[in-house]
């Protein structure tokens, strides 16, 4: 029930529709906004009036650099693969709750891709399906936020195909970097990937002259919450999909232009290589296993 002391306050309530009740708050002015005075930023939303503000005050070389990233994908901006991977991994979660072994099918560890171990079945798969399962609902429900907070802005700049290749490959070094720190370790979740799209949403607002503070704010906080005692959170997968999310942002950055896109798909596709290799023999020097 409201209070009358809540309805005589008008900071919660729309500044431009002062009959529409909200809690979301302007980005930048941190003024009352409703759902249809908001509009998508790279974290969090803003008002009409700051839009405004923000297109008049941006320079020659940010427009061009904008038109660049928006212009090939501006038909459809439906953050449609985001989706999809949000149903998928609610798929598989669901099957958790009456299949429990599920996770232990999927989860990753990186004795599972040092082939020859005894009693360890050699499954390179995992680096990926760790991504669908998580330990616990909590864990689900804050990894999947954030998929679709920063899917709906990052994935009509880039496209479908570049985005879901960027969430794969992030959340690929996000394993490896857990089976180089401790092999043994046991790890599930999106959060390399997730971890990914911020540090590639970094780089390229950083290229496009977009104020990165607020991204900076929220990367620099998960990442803290990865060292303290308590919260089990595998930082290594944080990292890991942080670090290679950023160089997947800065080989976007590099060949956006239409020419450039063979360049694009081989640098990735040596990224990938890369991983693998240190994937299969970093982890086995760690345990002194010779392949």
């Amino acid at each position: 029930m409201t209070t009358p002391e809540f309805t005589s306050n008008r900071d919660n309530f729309c500044y431009r529709h002062p009959d529409r009740q909200s809690f979301v708050l302007c980005q930048r002015c941190l003024r009352t906004i409703c759902p249809e005075c908001q509009t998508q930023a790279p974290v969090g939303v803003i008002c009409p009036e700051c839009m405004t503000e923000m297109r008049r005050n941006r320079t020659p070389a940010q427009r061009r650099a904008q038109r660049r990233w928006i212009g090939a994908v501006a038909a459809d901006t439906r953050p449609l693969a985001t989706y999809a991977i949000m149903a998928l991994t609610a798929f598989v979660g669901a099957l958790q709750l009456f299949v429990p072994v599920i996770s232990e099918v999927l989860l990753f560890a990186g004795v599972y891709i040092l082939p020859g171990i005894p009693g360890i079945p050699f499954q390179p798969w995992r680096l990926l399906t760790a991504m669908l399962v998580h330990a616990g609902i909590m864990h689900f429900l804050l990894n999947m936020l954030a998929l679709w907070m920063i899917g709906r802005s990052l994935e009509p700049m880039l496209g479908r195909a570049r985005f879901v290749a960027l969430y794969l490959i992030g959340g690929l070094g996000g394993s490896v970097a857990v089976a180089c720190f401790d092999p043994r370790i046991a790890t599930v979740g999106a959060s390399g990937g997730v971890f990914a799209l911020l540090g590639a949403l970094l780089v390229i607002g950083r290229h496009i002259g977009a104020d990165i503070r607020g991204i900076l704010v929220v990367l620099g906080i998960n990442l803290v919450i990865g060292f303290v005692p308590g919260f089990h959170i595998a930082w290594q997968a944080h990292l890991g999909g942080a670090a290679i999310g950023a160089l997947i942002g800065l080989i976007y950055a590099r060949t956006r232009r239409p020419a450039q896109r063979v360049w694009q798909i081989v640098l990735l596709a040596a990224l990938v290589a890369a991983l693998l290799a240190i994937a299969f023999l970093v982890p086995a020097m760690v345990l002194g296993i010779r392949i």
